[in-house]
């Protein structure tokens, strides 16, 4: 059997709503065999962020190294990273190997509002990481500091373009943060210079935390199983959709719970 596999670089969360805990609940439950990275261990739960302890540099090299030359994935998803430094490792370290399939989600701040990078993050992205990737996958308030401008419902797309200029790579600008009951996303296929606009409507939930992790692992995911990049996004953004509303009965934590990962696998 073809085994797909997949890479997870990202912060580890104990509360198992996102982070390195999401990425591979959402790999596995989509078909992919999931390794990780972890490039901070992060104090947080449901109601916010605590603290964050960075991993040393050379140690996240040396865990990225360890899972390339040994499990070969067919995707990376690239999620949390702290630190310039860390961004500049990440990037040296992957140069190495010939991967397409990189989606990059630049977390910068927790659903609880909680910060989880330092100041100089957006600039190491937009230069060094984002072009390595095949698409990034900001949110508004995420892509308005990347861009350095103010982004609202009548200039998504035309910011999606701008960013993608900016980081020479495809752009997936999400509109979660609009107000609405139809929240409509943004594509800017690079690769075929194709703009999509996808549509869904807004679940009544408080429990979104992880929503970014899981949306980007999914794109890896289907990346990772042959779909072009339109294809991926679509069914990630429907896989995401589900998982939300399926979620929106959970009653973990006392904040923002997670997101149901194994909704099309638990009865």
């Amino acid at each position: 059997m073809d085994y797909k596999k997949t890479l997870t670089i990202a912060g580890s969360d104990p509360s198992g709503g996102a982070g390195i805990q999401a990425d591979i609940k959402t790999m596995s439950a989509l078909g992919c065999y999931a390794a990780s990275a972890i490039t901070a261990v992060v104090d947080e739960n449901t109601c916010g962020v605590t603290d964050v302890m960075p991993v040393p540099p050379a140690f996240v090299k040396g865990q990225i190294k360890s899972v390339m030359d040994d499990i070969e994935p067919d995707a990376i998803k690239i999620g949390m990273v702290y630190s310039q430094e860390l961004v500049e490792v990440i990037a040296e370290t992957l140069s190495r190997y010939s991967v397409r399939n990189i989606v990059i989600d630049p977390v910068m701040v927790a659903t609880s509002g909680d910060a989880l990078s330092n100041g100089l993050i957006a600039q190491a992205i937009t230069e060094t990481l984002a072009p390595m990737g095949r698409l990034i996958t900001p949110n508004i308030p995420e892509a308005e500091v990347l861009l350095g401008e103010k982004i609202n419902a009548d200039n998504m797309e035309s910011a999606a373009k701008e960013l993608a200029a900016k980081t020479r790579t495809s752009v997936l600008l999400k509109a979660g943060h609009l107000e609405g009951n139809v929240l409509t996303d943004i594509l800017y296929n690079a690769e075929s210079g194709e703009t999509l606009r996808l549509s869904s409507p807004k679940v009544d939930t408080r429990n979104t935390h992880g929503t970014g992790c899981t949306l980007s692992s999914a794109v890896a995911s289907f990346l990772a199983h042959g779909h072009g990049l339109n294809d991926a996004v679509r069914l990630a953004k429907e896989y995401i959709s589900n998982a939300i509303k399926a979620g929106a009965e959970y009653n973990i934590g006392h904040g923002h719970g997670p997101v149901h990962h194994f909704h099309n696998l638990w009865k």
